[in-house]
């Protein structure tokens, strides 16, 4: 959808619920804890952008709509159950930060503790190289978007109000340090670049970016992300089981923590743990390991 055409739906809609629910102006700002003179600006015709997404979901709650439906993303009308979160969700797709939903998720989160199990590396950590690496194969291709969506996540996390912790096996970033597995076609060079960079942002966002690494003989754990109190995704493998239930999310929170409490390597430790990690992956290193590869680097 246009960006005019998502304005006007959003301003139609959002008059419509609150015609529905029979709240002025005032009576709804006052419910969400906006300025009524905001609020008039989101129903003009002649406003040219959306709420924050702060702001938008404090709109979608007072209405009792959910933010898809204000967004035309869904044609339920607004006073319809379906349109409140349900407690599971599947949600197709996904597996990329530049995901739509990934995105909304996160801005809905700010202010939060966010809690993170990566798939593979985190995203916001990645250079450009592995980025390309990982979505090589893809059609179409999408390393520009993530690259642009990494971008922006570490932009965010450098913001004050940012509580990122992550949690990942150890082996994972030992097996990607030796070129294993899916890493198995990437080059020695590329691979230190990688562990020295996550070394240097690590120490920069520190303490609100926290990473702990458990042992993964001892614990494991889906990629997911909780994004605060509200709302948890587990990644499924191009698809999102959506948890909006406060149970389930309290749930994968607990089992968060005992991933922190089994750590076998603290945030104040990781920098100094990756960097051992690249030393290992010295030029002369390096170049044994290229001449070791073979030809279709399998």
């Amino acid at each position: 959808m246009q960006r005019r055409g998502l304005l006007k739906v959003f301003r139609e809609r959002l008059g419509e619920a609150m015609t529905r629910a029979s709240l002025t102006q005032s009576a709804l700002a006052r419910r969400i804890g906006i300025d009524r003179s905001t609020l008039a600006q989101f129903l003009a015709s002649s406003n040219k952008r959306l709420p924050r997404a702060d702001t938008l979901g404090a709109l979608a709650g007072g209405l009792e709509v959910s933010v898809d439906w204000l967004l035309g993303l869904t044609e339920e009308g607004p006073l319809s159950a379906a349109l409140l979160p349900r407690p599971v969700e599947f949600e197709a797709g996904g597996g990329d930060p530049a995901d739509a939903r990934l995105i909304r998720w996160f801005a809905e989160a700010v202010g939060y503790k966010v809690r993170y199990v990566p798939t593979t590396l985190p995203d916001l950590l990645k250079i450009d190289e592995v980025i390309r690496y990982e979505f090589r194969d893809r059609v179409p291709a999408v390393p520009r978007s993530q690259i642009a969506a990494t971008s922006e996540q570490l932009e965010t996390q450098r913001l004050p109000e940012s509580d990122l912790e992550v949690c990942s096996p150890r082996q994972d970033l030992e097996s990607f340090a030796r070129g294993e597995g899916v890493w198995r076609g990437l080059e020695a060079a590329v691979r230190r670049r990688q562990l020295l960079h996550m070394a240097d942002l690590v120490g920069e966002l520190y303490p609100t970016f926290r990473w702990f690494l458990y042992d993964g003989l001892l614990r494991y754990a889906a990629p997911m992300t909780i994004f605060g109190p509200k709302r948890a995704a587990l990644y499924i493998g191009n698809m999102y089981l959506v948890l909006n239930g406060t149970e389930h999310v309290r749930a994968l929170a607990g089992h968060f923590d005992d991933l922190i409490r089994s750590a076998v390597v603290q945030p104040s430790d990781v920098v100094i743990w990756l960097r051992r990690l690249s030393a290992e992956l010295g030029p002369r290193r390096a170049r044994a390991l290229k001449s070791a590869e073979l030809p279709d680097g399998r």
